[in-house]
């Protein structure tokens, strides 16, 4: 009987109010960068060791310089005064020939230790290459010489 009369029926709209959910994404936009800006990913925090408890009386150098050249030399402290010596000192000119020298002080005392000491200018990467391949000669202690 209502059709009779001319009155239509109510169609309902299926919408999705939007406004609310832009609201809270610029809120979140603004809170990361605000908060970006505040986190500093360049920045490696290195963990810190500490000295040893009893350093090695002998051990074996191995001066890296940024030229690529190298030097080891045999190290001895003193047993009356403490004071090291250098019993013998050779250089290198490749890393070839410092691990074949290595590998010579290594086969006549083996229970000597490693200390690399590397200037501040040389690559990262040589000396980790460096404790690598003393490490592959069998070489279980190796360390790192610091100021």
């Amino acid at each position: 009987m209502s059709t009779l009369r001319g009155e239509r029926k109510r169609k309902f709209k299926a919408e999705i109010n939007v406004v609310p959910y832009i609201d809270v994404m610029l809120v979140l936009l603004v809170i990361f960068m605000v908060a970006a800006p505040m986190t500093n990913p360049s920045v490696i925090n290195l963990p810190t060791a500490g000295q040893s408890t009893q350093p090695p009386s002998d051990y074996i150098e191995i001066s890296l310089s940024p030229d690529a050249s190298a030097t080891i030399s045999l190290n001895t402290r003193g047993s009356s005064n403490g004071n090291g010596k250098q019993e013998s000192k050779e250089t290198a000119a490749n890393r070839k020939q410092l691990m074949q020298k290595l590998r010579e002080y290594h086969d006549a005392k083996p229970e000597l230790s490693v200390l690399v000491s590397a200037d501040k200018e040389i690559k990262y990467d040589e000396v980790i290459q460096v404790i690598s391949e003393a490490k592959k000669l069998g070489i279980n202690r190796v360390g790192l010489a610091t100021k």
